[in-house]
């Protein structure tokens, strides 16, 4: 698979995880952003070659860095525990 195609689907689903914390519906987070509530849904499901200038549109109405929509999610551990 092409490193663009994973790229895409990379942001796709991280798009999509952030709006839901959020709390946010497609098309709320699309008039945040300035964008069609269609175009939204179709970066979403990774249909669309999405711009850098639409990223950052998208990062700014979600208040995150742009990187962070790019950025694989790691699961977070507790801190170990020292034992006494």
């Amino acid at each position: 698979m092409p490193v663009s195609t994973n790229t895409r689907e990379l942001f796709a689903k991280r798009l999509r995880q952030i709006r839901l914390s959020k709390g946010l519906s497609q098309e709320a987070l699309a008039d945040l952003a300035g964008l069609h509530r269609t175009y939204v849904g179709s970066v979403e499901r990774g249909e669309r070659n999405i711009s850098i200038d639409n990223m950052e549109r998208l990062a700014k109405a979600l208040e995150v860095d742009t990187f962070e929509l790019l950025r694989e999610q790691r699961h977070e551990f507790p801190p170990r525990q020292e034992d006494t």
